[in-house]
């Protein structure tokens, strides 16, 4: 499985950096669910430290339930299987997460969608797999998970955005305040951070600046398989924008909404830019021209 790229990439460390020069900076880089993560930390060493380790816990504890690389993972025990007894709470948590943001999105984010995948990568007919797609056929509660029949799924446009809520919760409930989180997606909390957003197609757009808050970036033609793009939707449409940046409280709903918007018309886009916890949506559609909403 060919994970999901993100085009928003760090073009300046902080703004306001002489307010920051007296503190202890700790960083970590790693790998994770397909992307390439980070950690930075401004902050006393003995606080900083084992809060990185809780953080790099809990990024293993989300990778070890939701990686497509994984074959001993919960997510492909149960694509395997099409059922899972008794999941753990973060299962549970992300699949109601899911659930809103596809009734949110009109259904435009749905997991089920990696059956698509699938029938690429082996040259099956996708029209017949796209049988298997349908969200409202998954049973999910304390008791189990249920899939239909050739349905497979993907968390790859959400799990990365709960992982980086979760690390940026601990690290702040361990009583810092300057950090900022990339694991696919950005948080930060402190001084604002400069970041660059870029297009696959069409290069460097501009930047955005981030503050107390999170921010995701999809990109359909960032990853290609086979000549098609990467983001699918429960219909044969194609991607209708090139790259969606969505800046929220919250990075899981960002994740989410970023890869389901890259399929949405420009009324939904208005519609969910005023959903409680979003702040900023920018769009680029296939001309290179940026929708700032």
């Amino acid at each position: 499985m060919i994970s999901r790229r993100r085009f928003l990439t760090i073009s300046c460390a902080a703004l306001g950096a002489p307010a920051r020069a007296a503190g202890f900076t700790t960083r970590w880089h790693g790998r994770a669910l397909g992307a390439d993560v980070s950690v930075v930390i401004r902050g006393p060493a003995e606080m900083a430290e084992p809060a990185l380790a809780e953080a790099r816990r809990l990024i293993a504890r989300i990778e070890a339930l939701f990686s497509l690389y994984d074959p001993e993972s919960r997510l492909v025990t149960l694509n395997r299987t099409g059922h899972l007894a008794a999941p753990p709470p973060d299962m549970l948590t992300l699949f109601e997460a899911s659930d809103a943001v596809h009734a949110a999105t009109d259904g435009l984010f749905d997991p089920t969608v990696q059956v698509l995948w699938q029938a690429l990568a082996t040259g099956a007919p996708l029209e017949q797999a796209r049988a298997h797609v349908g969200w409202s056929r998954v049973a999910f509660g304390p008791a189990g998970l249920h899939l239909s029949p050739g349905q497979q799924l993907s968390f790859n446009g959400i799990a990365q955005g709960y992982a980086t809520d979760l690390v940026s919760d601990a690290l702040r409930a361990a009583g810092l305040s300057d950090i900022h989180v990339n694991i696919g997606e950005h948080a930060a909390f402190g001084p604002a951070r400069r970041l660059g957003l870029s297009d696959p197609a069409h290069g460097h757009l501009g930047h955005l600046t981030l503050q107390d808050g999170a921010v995701a970036t999809s990109s359909p033609g960032a990853t290609r398989l086979n000549g098609s793009g990467h983001i699918f939707g429960p219909t044969s449409g194609a991607p209708r924008w090139s790259t969606v940046s969505v800046t929220a409280t919250r990075a899981t709903e960002a994740d989410a909404l970023s890869t389901a918007l890259c399929l949405a018309p420009l009324s939904l886009m208005e519609e969910l830019r005023v959903r409680p916890g979003v702040r900023r949506i920018i769009a680029v559609d296939h001309t290179g021209d940026l929708i700032t909403l």
